[in-house]
Formats: structure tokens, sequence, C-alpha cells
């Protein structure tokens, strides 16, 4: 689940960097970073059947008869729940008072905001604060690859993959809840964030050359992103040239 939304997330990214990102074709350039790509390729393709025929109709289906303002309360409670992962993934990095920002948010919105329907908690001064292990991994040094095409769950890698599955097993939340509960806040998410992207996912696969190179290297910047928690990259080095330096100018 948290694996899709990375997924879907890579839209807006794509709109960002319309001009560049989307026109990215297979080539020797990432053979290293991706030497699973035939494989890939193939599980990339399962996935986008899969999506043509079950998850985009269900999202259409679900922007059709609800109206946006329902839409927004729903994604509102899956938030909601999902704050029991994110405190305990930001108490494992040292962001403790990212922690407590959290545990704030989960008290507020599940009391004063309905079980989370409405965001008391942002009007309070406390912010969303998303964190999974795949992050957690990666400030503990965890490198990021090979690339992954992981079936229905779509872009990841050994790192994330990974963080994903502790991040469900160790949810406290499904293992006080019935299993139908599990299934149905899976699928309601699913279906919730798909019709948030239709349109962003639609013009990134029109406008891309290569739709699965597109995806990959937006996935691999926008986990570097969350890794990042939105902060700029490091700036590289650039060498220092003496130009006054008779030696260099000799040459």
């Amino acid at each position: 689940m948290a694996t899709l939304r990375r997924w879907l997330a890579c839209a807006l990214l794509t709109c960002a960097l319309l001009g560049g990102a989307a026109d990215l074709r297979a080539n020797d350039a990432y053979g290293d970073d991706d030497p699973l790509e035939g494989l890939n390729r193939v599980v990339f393709e399962f996935n986008q059947a899969i999506d043509a025929l079950v998850l985009k109709p269900a999202a259409e289906l679900y922007v059709a008869f609800l109206p946006e303002e329902v839409r927004y309360r729903v994604s509102n409670v899956l938030r909601n729940l999902g704050e029991p992962i994110n405190l305990l993934n930001n108490l494992a990095q040292g962001k403790f008072e990212r922690a407590g920002a959290t545990l704030m948010r989960f008290s507020i919105n599940s009391t004063f905001g309905v079980a989370g329907i409405f965001d008391v908690a942002t009007d309070w001064g406390y912010e969303h604060t998303p964190e999974d292990f795949g992050q957690t991994l990666a400030t503990w040094g965890v490198g990021d690859k090979p690339f992954l095409m992981l079936p229905l769950l779509g872009p990841s890698n050994p790192r994330d993959a990974l963080g994903f599955a502790v991040d469900w097993v160790a949810d406290p939340l499904a293992h006080i809840t019935p299993a139908d509960a599990g299934v149905a806040r899976a699928a309601t998410s699913g279906v919730s964030q798909r019709a948030e992207y239709l349109d962003e996912l639609e013009t990134v696969e029109r406008t891309s050359v290569d739709f699965y190179a597109a995806l990959r290297e937006l996935y691999r910047q926008y986990r570097a992103d969350d890794v990042r928690d939105g902060a700029p990259p490091p700036i590289m080095d650039v060498p220092d040239f003496d130009f006054d330096d008779e030696e260099w100018l000799e040459e």
C-alpha cells in the first residue's frame, strides 16, 4: 500500500519535470542500476494490465459517484490510520520532535477529528510527517539498489520492499482490527490514491516515450526526496581551478 502511494506520487514529479524526465528511454546509463530490467519490464506490463482492468476503472467510479468533499474525508481517515507507523519510524530515526507531533496528531484527530474524518491537528499546528521503514533503513545507511518492479505494488528496491513488509507486520492497528477490516482498508486506500492521480498518471503515460523508464527515474528522485525530508540535494563539489597558475596556462 505504501509502495503504491510512491508510484502514484511519481506523477506529481513528472508534471514538474515533464520537459525532460518524461522522455527518458532505457539506455546504457541505467544498466548498472537496473540489472533486472528485462524481468522488471515484464512485471511492469502485468501491473499495467491489472491497472487497466481493475484499479483505474474502480478509481473512475469512485470519482464519479463520490463528491470531492467525501473523498477528502476518506483520505483523512486513511492518513490517520497510518500515523502509528509514522510514529514508530520517526522514533527509529531519532526524530523525537516529529514523533511527538505525530503522536499528538493521532490523538487529536482520533478524538476531536472524529476518527480522523477532520484534520483538526493540522489547524492546531501539528503537521503530517510521514515516515516508513524504507526511509528508516536509508537513514541507517542501507542503499537503494537495484531497482525492482514488484507485482501489484509497483516501483521499489530491496530496501523499500523490506521496509514495506516490516511496516505491514509492525502496524499495531493491523493486529487489533479484524482481517476483513484490514482488507477493506487496503482496498479503499488503493482506490483512493489511484483516484487522486487519475489525470496525472494519464499525462505521464501519454507524454512519455518510455513510461517504464520515466517512472523508474522519478521513483528514485521521489524516494531520495523522502529520505532527505524534502531538503535540497547536497551540492556537488566543483574543482577549484586556479586560472592564474602559469603551469596551467602553458598546458
